[in-house]
C-alpha cells in the first residue's frame, strides 16, 4: 500500500492565515505538525513506502522541506504545471506507482483534512483493503453528525462494512440534508479513496480516455531529477479538468463505500476550524496571545500581537502581520469573496503573506516607505540565493546571526554577526549561507523601484527565470 497525498490546495477558505502561496496544508492548525505532516503521520505505521505527493509546482520546496523535517523520504513528488483537479492528479500518481511493473493499493488522501482518531482510521483502511484488492474502488464515507449542507453525500446500500454505492449527491439544502440524516443511508463524501492503481487507470480509460491519454503523455515526458518529477506542461495543460467523483466514481460499476466515524473534518472554513479546536467552558477557541472577557463561541487566532475580545459571541478574529479579519461565524464562507476582491484590485494580500517563503529560506518585509524597504532575511544552512542584479535599487546587508558569504561583482567576502556590506545598483551579487546554522540578516533596499520583479537572474539552482 502506497499513500498518495494530494497537496494542490489554493488557500482561499482560511484566508488570511492561508493564502495562495502558502495554503493551509503547510500550516500547523490543530497541533505542532502541519496538516501535510499530520496526513503522513496518521498512516505511516502501515505504509509500505514513502508517499507519492502530487503538488503545485510553486509549492515544491515547501512539500520537500516539511517532509524532510519529519524524516520522510517520499516515493515521488509529482509537480503539476497547472491545476487540473483530482482525477488527473490521481492518474499521474497511479502511473508513477505502476512504473516498473508494480501494482500497489493506493490510499488517496487530501493533505488538508483533520482526522482526530488516527487508530480508528487505520483500522478502517485495513478493513477496506480486501475489497480494494478484489477490484473495488473504495471511498470512505463519514457517518454524519449534523445535517451539513457544505458537503456532498454518498448514498449506500444497507448493510455492514464495505457497501455498494447507490448514488453520489451534490451539496443539499437544509431540508434535504435532514432527510438524508433521518434515512441512515447517506454519508458525507470525504474525498479519501483506496483502490489498486491498475483498477483506477482501467476505469479512467473507460470513462475519460482523453484525460488518461493526456496524463500519460505528461507522465511519459516528465522531467526527472533527484527531488521532483515535473509533468510535461503542454500535455498536462491540455488535459480535461475534473474531479475523481465526476470522472470515475459516479460512472464505475465498482464504487464502494466504507462508513467511518474517525473525527474527520475538512477544515473548509474558520467555523470548521472552531469545531475541531480545543475550546474552553464558554466555547471559545484561541491561538496565540489572546485575552477574551465575557465571550462565547469565539475563535481568535493571534499571530504575534496581543488580541483582546470583550463581550463578543460567535465571532472570528484572525490577526496576521499584514491583515485583520473580523467576521461572524455564520458569514466566514464569504472569505472567498474577499479574496476575489483582492485579486480584482491586484493586491498582494490575496496570494502572499508579509513573510514570503523561498526555496533558500524566507524574507519578511518589516517596513517600507517612499524609496525604501526593510526586510528580515533568513537563509537556510548550505543554501544560496541566485546570482542576480537589480536595475533600480541598491541594498545594504547587516548580519544578525550566522555567517554570510557575499559575492559582489568580482569580490567575495565572509561576514559574521554585526558586520555589514553594500550592494550598489546594477552590480551582480549573490548571498550564501556556508554555515550549519540559519543565517539571519537585515536588508535595507533603497531606490526608485523596489518590486520583486526587479531581479535579473544569471544563475539559479532552483530553476527560476
Amino acid at each position: 500500500m502506497i499513500p498518495v497525498i494530494l497537496s494542490g490546495g489554493s488557500g482561499t477558505r482560511l484566508w488570511p492565515l492561508s493564502r495562495e502561496a502558502y495554503p493551509k496544508q503547510f500550516l500547523a492548525l490543530t497541533g505542532e505538525a502541519t496538516m501535510l505532516q499530520a496526513t503522513w503521520q496518521r498512516i505511516a505505521p502501515f505504509a509500505e513506502a514513502g508517499p507519492i505527493v502530487v503538488s503545485n509546482e510553486d509549492h515544491r520546496f515547501m512539500v520537500a522541506e516539511q517532509l524532510r523535517e519529519i524524516g520522510v523520504a517520499p516515493s515521488a513528488i509529482l509537480l503539476e504545471p497547472t491545476g487540473r483537479n483530482t482525477a488527473p492528479a490521481i492518474a499521474a500518481a497511479a502511473l508513477e506507482a505502476r512504473r516498473g511493473g508494480a501494482d500497489p493499493l493506493l490510499l488517496v488522501l487530501p493533505s488538508d483534512h483533520v482526522v482526530r482518531d488516527a487508530v480508528a482510521f487505520r483500522t478502517a483502511v485495513q478493513a477496506a483493503a480486501s475489497a480494494a484488492e478484489a477490484g473495488k474502488l473504495v471511498t470512505f464515507g463519514i457517518v454524519p453528525t449534523t445535517a451539513e449542507t457544505g458537503y456532498g453525500y454518498i448514498r449506500a446500500v444497507a448493510g455492514d462494512g464495505v457497501r455498494v454505492v447507490k448514488q453520489f449527491v451534490e451539496k443539499p439544502d437544509a431540508a434535504t440534508a435532514e432527510g438524508y440524516i433521518a434515512s441512515g443511508d447517506y454519508f458525507w463524501n470525504s474525498g479519501m479513496f483506496l483502490f489498486r492503481a491498475s483498477r483506477y487507470l482501467e476505469e479512467l480509460e473507460r470513462h475519460a480516455p482523453s484525460m488518461l491519454n493526456a496524463v500519460r503523455s505528461a507522465h511519459d515526458n516528465a522531467r526527472r531529477d533527484e527531488d521532483f518529477i515535473r509533468l510535461e506542461k503542454e500535455a498536462f495543460t491540455a488535459c480535461p479538468s475534473d474531479s475523481i467523483d465526476y470522472a470515475v466514481m459516479e460512472n464505475t460499476d465498482d464504487a464502494a463505500v466504507l462508513p467511518i466515524s474517525v473525527g474527520w473534518n475538512d477544515v473548509g472554513s474558520w467555523s470548521a476550524l472552531w469545531e475541531v479546536a480545543d475550546q474552553d467552558g464558554d466555547g471559545n477557541a484561541h491561538h496565540g496571545d489572546v485575552i477574551a472577557l465575557d465571550c462565547r463561541n469565539t475563535l481568535a487566532w493571534g499571530d504575534g500581537r496581543l488580541v483582546t475580545l470583550l463581550g463578543l459571541d460567535d465571532v472570528v478574529v484572525v490577526d496576521t502581520d499584514d491583515t485583520l479579519l473580523v467576521a461572524h461565524r455564520d458569514k466566514v464562507q464569504q472569505v472567498k469573496d474577499v479574496v476575489a476582491r483582492l485579486k480584482q484590485e491586484g493586491r498582494p494580500q490575496a496570494a502572499l503573506h508579509r513573510k514570503v517563503y523561498r526555496p533558500w529560506g524566507a524574507y519578511d518585509s518589516i517596513d517600507n516607505g517612499e524609496r525604501f524597504q526593510v526586510k528580515r532575511i533568513t537563509v537556510n544552512p548550505g543554501a544560496a540565493l541566485s546570482l542576480q542584479m537589480h536595475h533600480h535599487r541598491a541594498e545594504h546587508w547587516i548580519v544578525v546571526s550566522g555567517t554570510a558569504k557575499v559575492t559582489c561583482g568580482d569580490n567575495t567576502l565572509l561576514l559574521s554577526e554585526n558586520q555589514s556590506t553594500y550592494i550598489p545598483l546594477g552590480v551582480t551579487h549573490r548571498l550564501e549561507n556556508p554555515g550549519k546554522l540559519p543565517l539571519e540578516l537585515i536588508e535595507v533596499q533603497s531606490g526608485s523601484y523596489l518590486g520583486e520583479d526587479d531581479i535579473v537572474r544569471f544563475e539559479d539552482v532552483y530553476g527560476r527565470g
